[in-house]
């Protein structure tokens, strides 16, 4: 049996705030903030690359709709994520995320700003992974004090993979 995302980011919780904490002390929030995301975001596109071609076997028309919900089910796994679907189609997937694990086990922590950085803004490297012409919009997150998250990911009619 394998460790539900929502696990994993517990564990890795217990190395990575204090890492983050003291690149923050010793660099600025802001240089500290910027490196940390730098080197998520080329993780995290590796992820969605690696997802995308597992998904899809190389075919350039996969059914997004089909390819995200599959994805986003790893991340809800064990519970950790309450979600109403909006639009599934072979274009688009688009879904409200209602109740937030991740964003609880930060705010217990007291460390909200720092789930958005390590967990939230992974979003949009892993979207950036399924190729040029899928487009993730997000106005808003749980974690940043929202109601709810609500992902929006499009194919761009103009791109082709």
């Amino acid at each position: 049996m394998s460790i539900s995302v929502i696990e994993q980011a517990k564990i890795q919780a217990q190395v990575l705030v204090p890492l983050v904490k003291t690149l923050q002390a010793e660099l600025g929030a802001a240089r500290a903030n910027a490196l940390v995301r730098k080197a998520l975001a080329d993780l995290y596109r590796g992820f969605g690359e690696e997802f995308w071609k597992a998904r899809n076997h190389g075919k350039n028309e996969a059914d997004l709709g089909k390819a995200v919900a599959s994805a986003f089910s790893t991340y809800a796994r064990d519970d950790a994520l309450a979600y109403d679907v909006i639009e599934q189609t072979h274009d688009a997937f688009a879904f409200d995320v209602k109740r937030c694990a991740y964003a609880e086990f930060y705010k217990a922590l007291g460390e909200p700003e720092l789930g958005f950085l390590l967990i939230c803004t992974a979003d949009f490297a892993t979207a950036e992974g399924f190729g040029p012409d899928i487009k993730l919009t997000r106005t808003q997150t749980i974690m940043q004090g929202a109601s709810h998250c609500d992902f929006r990911y499009k194919r761009d009619a103009g791109g082709s993979r």
